[in-house]
């Protein structure tokens, strides 16, 4: 599915993911267990999804959605490499919420989860602007 993404939409949306994504950490406590210990990763593939799409505004969305899993794939098998240097640059908070800290398989569900939910949104957003949609 191609369309022309609003880069001001996408920049607000990925605004709102990532406060959802602070916001689920500090109320982790409230949150049931399964979705406290996959809500953040989700939120974070969801954001890249989105960032994708923010950068490349004319590309089909199952290319973003290629480009995304990709990317939060590749970040979490770099979790495998412990060199010093990564090491420092994980201890710091932004290094950490980019890099994170430890490889997990089931991380790897988390990312896909979210960016399914970025393709499903996304579809349901052009279905809805169709003017054949709006009678």
């Amino acid at each position: 599915m191609t369309f022309k993404r609003n880069r001001l939409l996408y920049a607000m949306m990925t605004i709102i993911v990532i406060v959802l994504g602070l916001c689920s950490r500090k109320i982790a406590h409230v949150l049931p267990h399964i979705l406290n210990t996959y809500l953040g990763d989700a939120l974070w593939a969801l954001m890249i999804f989105i960032g994708f799409g923010f950068i490349f505004k004319s590309v089909q969305t199952k290319v973003i959605a290629l480009l995304a899993i990709s990317f939060c794939y590749i970040i979490e098998f770099s979790q495998l490499y412990h060199a010093s240097w990564i090491d420092h640059i994980r201890e710091t908070t932004l290094g950490g919420l980019i890099l994170g800290y430890g490889f997990l398989w089931s991380d790897l569900l988390a990312y896909a989860i979210g960016i399914v939910i970025g393709v499903i949104s996304e579809m349901l957003f052009v279905w809805i602007r169709k003017p054949s949609n709006l009678n």
